[in-house]
């Protein structure tokens, strides 16, 4: 990805938030001047990995497979004191027909909700012992409410709807194309997408980027290490 689509796209990320009333914490706007005068106090957003992570899988086509993703909140599996936060909290902004690949987590439960705009849909299969999809019936959680679907089954969230994925369930969402974006909601077990991601395929989780234009804003991969005080 080239860092003028990143900048782009970062930018309309808090466009969207923002008509929808939603603020992010103020490390969401800092600037890599900002940045400069950062030091060990603020190494729970570099440790933990909060704030801007943008992607598109290593497909070089953001908008076919890709996803804008902030995150909010979140623990370390190994580094004190962070271990002693046990949960993560993002936002997801979901094109229309833009995938997330088909994953599971080999530790991390999560709960994706469909804040607001269109319809969510997701793709579930569970993993079988060499981890491929198996053809077996899924157990769910809608909002509370169990259910058992068939392997490959699509789910789809509407607005204030929400589903549990466990552990090794794989799947695979996208915003229906029909109804426009969705910012979906995403609360969970600490998140490590470093060591904790299976793609059915091979990915690239985090992109590549081609300097062609000034930083407006670091990824959550990117933060310079911090001055001592």
């Amino acid at each position: 990805m080239k860092r003028n689509e990143v900048n782009k796209l970062i930018e309309y990320a808090k466009n969207v938030l923002h008509k929808n009333n939603i603020i992010l914490p103020p490390f969401a706007y800092w600037s890599p001047a900002d940045w400069k005068n950062k030091g060990p106090e603020c190494d729970e957003i570099r440790k933990c990995m909060l704030g801007w992570d943008i992607t598109d899988f290593g497909s070089n086509n953001f908008y076919k497979v890709g996803l804008v993703v902030f995150t909010l909140r979140n623990g370390h599996h190994t580094i004190a004191p962070f271990t002693s936060k046990p949960y993560a909290e993002k936002i997801l902004i979901v094109q229309p027909d833009q995938h997330t690949p088909m994953h599971f987590h080999k530790s991390k439960m999560e709960d994706i909700i469909n804040r607001c705009g269109g319809n969510l849909i997701i793709q579930l299969f569970n993993s079988d012992k060499n981890e491929s999809l198996a053809d077996t019936d899924i157990e769910i959680s809608l909002d509370g409410v169990a259910k058992k679907v068939t392997a490959g089954s699509k789910m789809v969230l509407k607005p204030g709807e929400s589903i549990t994925i466990p552990p090794y369930l794989y799947h695979e969402f996208w915003a229906d194309h029909t109804n426009g974006y969705v910012i979906a909601g995403e609360v969970s077990k600490v998140n490590d997408d470093n060591i904790d991601n299976r793609f059915l395929n091979i990915v690239g989780r985090f992109p590549d980027i081609e300097e062609d234009c000034q930083i407006n804003h670091y990824l959550c991969s990117e933060y310079p290490i911090a001055l001592s005080n």
